[in-house]
């Protein structure tokens, strides 16, 4: 066996909070003033500028922030009018935070399969509402990977489905030229470290529809200081919605806002940088022909904060081992394949609280399904020394193990 090289790199790695974040972040702990709302000398309000700001970029008419994504998908299926114990499809392949904001908003998560490139499918789709006679899809674009939104509004218009988007890992991402987050009545954003935005924690709701914005500014506890959003429908939709919502206290803080705001403007650099080096590991990594890394549609413009691969075919002791290997290394790859959770890793079989299910197929994909985070500090001459550690360890693994 060829020695491997060793990596020293901290793929959780977070740059620095712009100066003007840090500066505002500065003013707002000295002064004490880190709720989002005031009543008196509340000065300039932090969430309701980062509204503001974020739905322009979006070009969506409202944007209601609250303290985490999974507070602002849970929120948008209340405000879309999911009622308790209704059932609502969602992808199978997603984060434990999906179907948490599911039962958060009393709904019984439905399991939809994922074809072999990480993206819903749509046949099942047809089977599962059809079988389930779901009003509502929770579509996860799970770590980025798109899919194609104009089959998926197709069908979901056939089915009379209300969409609503989980955009946790598409901030800034297209599809067509359109962002993600405006096809369905709802998208839903994080500003989670380890997202295209850090503020630690917090989430952003993003639609067009007057009665889901009014109904998400009250569930995410505006009290009666609704007037001081920075997007919000007129006072007469919000006087249809305000004795029968109730405040769930989901909002952003101002400190939140502060350090999120400045963040938006170098979304951009950061997504080339990103594309940039997902483009150079896909290539390295699938120069191996056990290694398998989806091939992206030419319309699917995606900000690629991590990358996902497939190897095929390996038991679970063999797939353990070069993970070891590898890590043992530096590089720090996830895997979907466990039958029991790690870390921030689970998968549908995992989440108990819902209504079993069993996807042969989907199960069959996640067996082999790897995830690598592409933190911005990685280098081109990083891809190279991970993508031999990875695949020199997968060779070593498999011939200990045959």
């Amino acid at each position: 066996m060829t020695a491997l090289p060793n990596i020293d790199l901290d793929f959780t790695e977070q740059p620095a909070i712009p100066a003007a974040g840090v500066e505002r972040a500065n003013e707002l702990m000295a002064s004490g003033r880190l709720f989002r709302y005031g009543e008196t000398g509340a000065g300039e309000l932090d969430v309701a500028g980062l509204e503001a700001t974020f739905a322009e970029m979006v070009g969506r008419r409202y944007c209601v922030a609250f303290n985490s994504c999974g507070a602002s998908l849970a929120a948008s299926l209340m405000a879309a009018g999911v009622t308790r114990g209704e059932p609502v499809l969602m992808n199978a392949f997603t984060l434990a935070p999906v179907p948490g904001a599911l039962v958060h908003a009393g709904a019984d998560p439905v399991f939809v399969g994922v074809t072999p490139d990480y993206l819903i499918d749509l046949d099942d789709l047809v089977s599962a509402a059809q079988r389930s006679g779901s009003r509502y899809l929770m579509l996860s674009h799970m770590r980025g990977h798109i899919a194609d939104m104009d089959r998926v509004m197709d069908v979901a218009d056939e089915l009379d489905l209300t969409v609503i988007e989980d955009c946790a890992h598409t901030m800034g991402a297209r599809w067509r030229g359109r962002p993600s987050g405006t096809f369905g009545a709802v998208g839903c954003f994080s500003t989670q470290t380890f997202k295209h935005v850090n503020s630690g924690e917090g989430g952003l709701l993003v639609t067009d529809d007057d009665d889901i914005a009014a109904r998400a500014i009250l569930l995410s506890g505006s009290y009666m200081l609704h007037e001081q959003h920075g997007t919000r429908p007129p006072t007469d939709v919000i006087e249809r919605h305000r004795f029968t919502t109730p405040n769930l206290s989901m909002r952003m803080s101002a400190l939140a806002a502060a350090v999120a705001r400045p963040q938006l403007e170098v979304l951009e650099d950061r997504a080339a940088v990103w594309g940039d080096r997902y483009t150079r590991l896909a290539e390295l990594l699938t120069a191996d022909p056990r290694i398998r890394v989806p091939d992206r549609h030419a319309d699917e413009q995606y900000v690629a904060s991590s990358i996902q691969f497939s190897v095929d075919g390996l038991d679970e002791s063999t797939m353990i081992a070069w993970l070891e290997l590898a890590e043992d290394h530096g590089v720090h790859v996830k895997w979907f394949g466990r039958h029991e959770p790690v870390g921030f890793t689970s998968r549908y079989d995992h989440w108990r609280y819902a209504t079993e299910q069993t996807l042969h197929a989907t199960t069959a994909v996640l067996s082999g399904l790897c995830d690598m985070r592409i933190p911005l500090s990685m280098t081109p001459d990083d891809c190279i020394v991970i993508a031999e550690i990875i695949r020199g360890a997968l060779s070593a693994m498999v011939a200990e193990f045959q």
